[in-house]
């Protein structure tokens, strides 16, 4: 595949990812970004702390995937067993349907959702906020059928009607419990069912259902076995509408695509650098459900690491990058800027070398440690204990301004 012959089929793959994000890392090798200087002599403590996390987090070495499936256990309550109980009568097919839809739901949900939000689970009556607060509320959502017709269904019609004042009260937002981009999250809520009935190629069966994305994964199974980047592929291409129009290609919407001064390439991908942060989340997230189904999922490493504030303030906070503007740290940036555009294609290339050097001091190869298992194991963890250490609230080290669908 060339960039020339399709342009926006290479921007959906993670080689593109790798490629534009890898020039900017070598101009930081230069001292010749804008925004950050590199200091690699910091990475193998870095490396040492994710190591030590990983051992300390997984004894035995048997980390499990970074995907959404973490959050919903937090505070020791089992919610993946209840929604195994909630879908026992359903037949493996369904099962995997219903598991799909609620991952991606829960995924898109997944945007920084500020220091004030919180989340109460009903159950427990535990607090939780962030990424797991955002895990459990659209668990009950899915189950308390928010999003479709009946429980643990997510339809387009349903999704089409939702309002910001339905999932505020699923998500328990009021005036005093503020979710940042709320408008925004519904929105892209908005455009999901809007998508799933304007491809029905995409999103295969009646009723017009978000699990229905099932079988169209499955048409790129061979002999039970199914690459991740072809999974990436198909979630690119069937939820490009879904995303704020930000770069475009001959009209289509290429997502979380953004452009760099001192990026080159040919034609019309001149200056762009993508990351797909939440499709390949999503990505990661959907391996459970689809090997619970019986397909084997390979070559994981093909993807990327996820250019998210947390990775990125584990590579910040821990001195791997230093803003050459020490009052950068200080004001609101917009994901299309510039120094955002850096921080996170340096996280995708120094995340790729964390790997390797934890590959190396745990004696196992990339198909033992894909990048899958390094983020759980440690990177993720030890940037939000980083991030806790030096700010009240455990905040990220830069302040973005969030439209609920990037970070």
């Amino acid at each position: 595949m060339t960039t020339s012959a399709d342009p926006v089929a290479y921007l959906r793959t993670p080689q593109s990812i790798r490629e534009r994000c890898r020039q900017i890392y070598d101009l930081a090798t230069q001292g010749e970004l804008s925004h950050f200087t590199l200091n690699l002599e910091r990475l193998d403590t870095v490396a040492h702390l994710v190591g030590a996390e990983t051992i300390r987090a997984y004894p035995d070495l048997n980390v499990p995937y970074h995907s959404r499936w973490r959050h919903f256990n937090v505070g020791n309550l089992d919610r993946n067993a209840l929604l195994n109980e909630n879908l026992a009568s359903l037949t493996s097919t369904e099962r995997c349907r219903s598991k799909i839809e609620l991952a991606i739901l829960s995924v898109l949900l997944d945007a920084g959702a500020g220091d004030l939000w919180g989340f109460t689970d009903p159950k427990s009556g535990h607090r939780h906020n962030r990424s797991e607060g955002l895990a459990i509320a659209s668990l009950y959502a899915y189950g308390d059928g928010i999003f479709g017709d009946q429980p643990f269904v997510a339809t387009s019609a349903r999704l089409k009607s939702l309002t910001p004042a339905e999932l505020g009260g699923a998500f328990q937002v009021s005036q005093d419990n503020p979710l940042l981009g709320l408008e925004g999250r519904c929105a892209l809520l908005n455009n999901v069912g809007r998508v799933i009935e304007s491809r029905p190629g995409d999103f295969k069966g009646s009723p017009e259902r978000l699990g229905g994305i099932l079988e169209t994964i499955l048409d790129h199974v061979s002999e039970s076995r199914l690459k991740a980047s072809d999974i990436l592929r198909v979630l690119l291409s069937a939820f490009a509408a879904i995303w704020p129009g930000r770069c475009a290609i001959h009209g289509e919407n290429l997502g979380d695509v953004w452009r760099h001064s001192k990026v080159v390439g040919p034609g019309e991908t001149h200056g762009m650098v993508p990351f797909h942060k939440l499709s390949q989340w999503l990505t990661y997230s959907l391996l459970e459900p689809l090997e619970e189904y019986g397909v084997q999922v390979v070559e994981l490493d093909q993807l990327t690491g996820l250019a998210e504030y947390r990775n990125g303030g584990l590579f910040l906070d821990g001195g791997v990058l230093t803003l050459k503007d020490r009052s950068a740290a200080f004001v609101q940036h917009a994901p299309s800027s510039e120094l955002i555009v850096e921080w996170r294609a340096l996280t995708v290339i120094l995340l790729d070398q964390v790997a390797a050097r934890l590959r190396e001091s745990l004696k196992k190869n990339e198909s033992e440690l894909p990048l899958a298992k390094v983020l759980q194991g440690g990177t993720w963890a030890v940037g939000r204990t980083l991030a806790a250490g030096l700010r009240e609230g455990g905040g990220p080290p830069l302040a973005i301004v969030s439209d609920g669908t990037v970070f």
